[in-house]
């Protein structure tokens, strides 16, 4: 199971560097803001199709039901996301941008983590982790020279 959870999350990663060439493309002729309107209007529909089609788990009538609320912030995250993805590829370029995008994402996992914020599954620090996050911002800086 544990090699099937790797393959998604590299799919994921892989998806997310295509997406953000795509946007940033779109960006250069419709604007940001365009993009990001219709990047989730399309996402939005995704998930309907899906939705409908996979059997309907869940309910939109529960997300009224969802506590603490700062967790409906999904949307208002991804469109933060879309457009500061669309702007760092366009200011540093495609793999840059990716490894600093990466390596803020892990530093982020990595607080959350630690502390248990926003109800995250909580784990002990552990310094090897934190040196690993250190060599990952050696790597990145050593990658920009």
């Amino acid at each position: 199971m544990l090699i099937v959870g790797i393959l998604i999350a590299a799919l994921s990663g892989m998806l997310m560097s295509v997406q953000g060439v795509c946007n940033t493309g779109v960006s250069q002729n419709a604007g940001l803001w365009v993009t990001g309107t219709f990047v989730s209007a399309t996402a939005a529909a995704v998930c309907l199709l899906a939705w409908l089609f996979t059997g309907r788990e869940g309910s939109f009538a529960a997300l009224w039901t969802i506590q603490p609320r700062y967790l409906l912030l999904g949307g208002v995250f991804g469109a933060a996301i879309t457009g500061t993805v669309v702007l760092a590829i366009s200011r540093l370029g495609t793999a840059k941008a990716e490894l600093v995008i990466v390596l803020a994402q892990l530093v982020t996992a990595y607080l959350l983590a630690v502390t248990g914020w926003l109800q995250s599954e909580r784990e002990p620090f552990v310094w090897h982790k934190l040196l690993a996050l250190v060599l990952s911002l050696g790597g990145v800086i050593w990658y920009s020279l």
